[in-house]
Parts: C-alpha cells; sequence; structure tokens
C-alpha cells in the first residue's frame, strides 16, 4: 500500500465522534478519530512495512502514527529512530504504542533501563511500558532481569509523575500475570504500595487493582497453559511419540 493510499484509507474511517473521545484522551495533533477495529483490519491487511510505517510517522498524523506502530518492523529499527519516535510523543496513548514497538526491538532491555530512569513523564512512562512488554512469555527478558523492577515499584511508584505511575502499575500487572516465578513477590509489593491514583483527566478509565489483576491473569493464562499442554499431548506427533515409547517399554 503507497502512503496516500493509507492517508485516504484513515481518512474515510475516522469519525467525529471518535476524534471528540480522543480529544477527552489529551490527543492535539491533527487526527481523523479512527476505532481501533479500523487499526486492526489495516494491520492484517498490510502486515509489515516498515517503509510505509516511516511516511506515516513522518506525516505527524495522530492515526497514521498509530497504524506505524502496528505495522513497523521492530527488528529493521535502531535505537536512535525509536528514541525519536518517542521524543515525538506528547500523549499517553501513542506513547504506549511506540513503547509497543520497542518492546519488541533487539534494544528492548538496553531502552527500558535507560528510559525508566529519565524524569521526563512520557519517556519514564515509555520505559515501564516496555518492562510490561518483557513481562509476556517468550520475551528477550528473564525474571532475574525483571525482578529488580518490582523494586523500583515498590520504592518509588507513589513520587514519580502520573503517567509513569500508571505505567509502573501496568508493568507490576503484567510481571504478576505473566511470571508464575515472580506473582508472590509482585503480590507483595502490590499490596505494600496500596491504592496507585492516577489522574485519567475528562475520561472514565480506572486505574486497575494490581492484586485483583494479577489474580485474574494467572487463572487466566493458567487455563491457556492447560489447554495447550492437553492440545500436545493431542497431536500427531505426541501420539506417535507415545507409540514409539510404548513399543519400546513393551
Amino acid at each position: 500500500m503507497q502512503l496516500k493510499d493509507a492517508m485516504s484509507r484513515l481518512e474515510r474511517l475516522g469519525s467525529e465522534q471518535t476524534l471528540k473521545t480522543l480529544r477527552r484522551h489529551g490527543v492535539t495533533a491533527p487526527a481523523f478519530g479512527v476505532l481501533y477495529s479500523n487499526f486492526y483490519a489495516l494491520q492484517k491487511e498490510i502486515k509489515v512495512d516498515q517503509a510505509l510505517a516511516r511516511g506515516l510517522w513522518d506525516s505527524g498524523n495522530y492515526d497514521a502514527r498509530i497504524l506505524a506502530t502496528l505495522i513497523a518492523d521492530p527488528e529493521g529499527m535502531t535505537s536512535a529512530e525509536l528514541d525519536a519516535w518517542q521524543a515525538a510523543v506528547d500523549d499517553y496513548g501513542l506513547n504506549a504504542a511506540v513503547a509497543g514497538v520497542a518492546a519488541r526491538s533487539p534494544s528492548a532491555k538496553q531502552l527500558a533501563e535507560r528510559w525508566r530512569k529519565v524524569k521526563a513523564e512520557y519517556r519514564s512512562a515509555a520505559g515501564w511500558h516496555i518492562v510490561g512488554g518483557l513481562s509476556a512469555p517468550d520475551t528477550i527478558a528473564d525474571d532475574e532481569w525483571l525482578r529488580p523492577c518490582l523494586a523500583e515499584i515498590r520504592a518509588s511508584i507513589h513520587t514519580v509523575p502520573n503517567r509513569t505511575r500508571m505505567a509502573m502499575n501496568s508493568a507490576l500487572i503484567s510481571i504478576g500475570g505473566y511470571r508464575p516465578a515472580l506473582r508472590d513477590e509482585a503480590l507483595a509489593v502490590a499490596k505494600a504500595i496500596g491504592k496507585v491514583e492516577v489522574d485519567h483527566g475528562d475520561t472514565s478509565c480506572k486505574t486497575p487493582d494490581a492484586v485483583e489483576y494479577i489474580g485474574k491473569m494467572a487463572v487466566r493464562h493458567g487455563k491457556k497453559a492447560s489447554k495447550k499442554k492437553t492440545a500436545a499431548k493431542k497431536s500427531p506427533a505426541a501420539k506417535k511419540t507415545a507409540k514409539k515409547t510404548a513399543k519400546k517399554t513393551a
């Protein structure tokens, strides 16, 4: 898809109602007001296209930049380019989207460590969003890399800027929800810090309770793991291996 075609599609998909919602969430950049369901449909159609992602980003349009984060190739982005993308952000939604790309890049851990130490609100929040992304299974971060993050959250979550608090709370939930070996530690931190106050402005957004959400994630991912294990046992390859083992022990 060419840049002009992508911009035309985004403009047609925009709505005044969605645009008003974006404005309430702090988006001040030019925007069409595109729903995420439409972004995902475009992502499925375009797949990965780093050249188009760069063109969309350079347009300065909010919707174009969101789409850019969905079709970008994290493997093809340098830490300097990700620095530049994040530095251009002036709303928390796009900030989280850029952090999502950074979390899938080869420099994810280095960016998380560097960004979360910065005092600027959006950059430090982006660093913690990367921590949350790296908490998911099959990432480049292991439990030992994530463990010190829990101590940081416990020590400073109530003293950092507004959006950084939200990102730290989300990272805490992700660590506890995705990492069984760190779950008890994450729950202990969640109980120790208590309620996390975040100003969500003129929106209906709420700050999730970490203890509650870690528990929900643990149950959900436990069920997924159980289904995956059952499916693996029923696979043709597993059945074939089981037959071979039975013959050898017969």
